[in-house]
């Protein structure tokens, strides 16, 4: 039998050991908290249908979800329409500390374990659910990481004008997961004081409105609407792609005046250096429309290389454009620890070992890393069930052996 347990040294004692969290959760969103609460010590058990988190079969851009999302938890298959799946499902939820789902509304309440039928059964037991919108005149629709981008202002404020433009990554999904973690973490803060536990919710549509709340205040400061991205008005003189020799790309940016004069002595521009309305950042801003064009003709001739060089050397901001999957061999994120092996455990791709991308901070000076790959589906059946004082012959049925 296959070993999943990774071997990546991890610190000696992780924040959230000793919390055991049963989570109901599928796609992106419920997952990512569990995910983060498991790097983070806490043993986290993914109750899945008899069939498996339909993640495990996506294919296109949802290949990468369950592996991702699903590290150092473990796998528990029960039918949770039978009425025996449902008992084991209380008994497991009797030892918890966090239940988290995130099912249509009125789908846990359906099956007995929404949170005001457990908190009867367990009084410490924190809740977290992960939706599409707070509770208001919205709940009822379905919504997903497009849909809320859509509606939410955020696809608006990423395509040009005209042609809204979701963002490149389930941005949402992601960090309403991040949030549901957060008001965990809160909720178990606040347990060691008062004793109880309590119900978090966090919302794909809220989360939405935080990342756009910027241009929200932008407004109530300005009062002119924000401009899509593509076509604002930059903060900074110079902040652009540019394409130069080659039809190489590359991303510079001189963002304050100090940074204006090392640019201009670094390549030689004296004459753009003493133009007196180029003095100060916002003196730039207000001349790019010509200032711009200038500057890529300046420079087009270089190659990426060359100028990223110069701009290193003198610490100049700059960034080569960089597709996703070329960040599995980034010098930076292998000297540094911030990819991970795990073993795959679905499809075609079952047994191979891939590199995943750890939680982006440390903890005295570790990454948190991963104690075991992402589960097979009913990997923990035996060990779980067995704990929770069932006989074989029960652990087979329940296992649908």
């Amino acid at each position: 039998m296959q070993d999943n347990t990774a071997t990546t040294e991890l610190p000696r004692h992780l924040p959230y050991e000793g919390i055991r969290v049963v989570e109901f959760t599928h796609m992106v969103m419920g997952p990512t908290c569990g995910m983060v609460l498991a790097d983070l010590g806490a043993e986290v058990i993914k109750v899945e249908p008899p069939a498996g988190d339909n993640t495990r079969r996506l294919l296109g851009s949802g290949a990468g979800f369950y592996p991702l999302f699903n590290r150092n938890k473990k796998s528990l298959v029960l039918d949770l329409q039978s009425p025996e799946g449902r008992e084991a499902a209380l008994r497991l939820i009797a030892t918890a500390d966090v239940v988290s789902e995130n099912f249509k509304p009125g789908t846990m309440k359906k099956l007995g374990l929404d949170h005001e039928s457990l908190k009867a059964l367990n009084p410490r037991l924190i809740y977290v659910s992960h939706k599409g919108f707070l509770p208001g005149p919205y709940d009822h629709r379905t919504a997903l990481d497009e849909v809320v981008q859509m509606m939410g202002g955020l696809a608006y404020m990423t395509g040009r004008p005209g042609d809204p433009l979701r963002a490149g990554s389930s941005v949402n999904d992601i960090m309403g997961g991040l949030f549901g973690a957060i008001g965990v973490m809160a909720a178990l803060s606040a347990r060691e004081k008062t004793g109880r536990g309590c119900e978090v919710q966090s919302a794909l549509f809220e989360n939405n409105v935080f990342l756009v709340a910027q241009h929200m205040m932008q407004y109530a400061v300005t009062g002119q609407p924000a401009a899509p991205m593509p076509e604002r008005i930059s903060s900074w003189g110079i902040y652009d792609v540019f394409k130069v020799q080659g039809g190489e790309q590359i991303f510079l940016a001189v963002v304050s005046d100090t940074q204006w004069a090392i640019f201009c002595d670094a390549f030689g521009y004296a004459d753009l250096r003493d133009d007196p309305r180029l003095q100060t950042n916002n003196h730039r801003v207000r001349e790019r429309d010509w200032l711009i064009p200038l500057l890529r003709e300046r420079l087009g001739a270089r190659a990426a290389s060359e100028l990223a060089e110069v701009f290193e050397a003198h610490g100049l901001p700059f960034a080569p454009i960089t597709r996703p999957h070329d960040l599995l061999d980034d010098p930076h994120l292998k000297a540094t620890g911030g990819l991970a092996p795990i073993t795959l455990t679905d499809g075609a791709a079952a047994g191979r070992q891939a590199q995943t991308v750890l939680l982006p901070f440390t903890l005295d000076g570790e990454r948190p890393g991963v104690r075991m790959s992402p589960p097979r589906l009913g990997e923990h059946n035996e060990e779980l069930l067995r704990a929770l004082g069932y006989d074989t012959q029960a652990i087979d049925r329940l296992s649908g052996r």
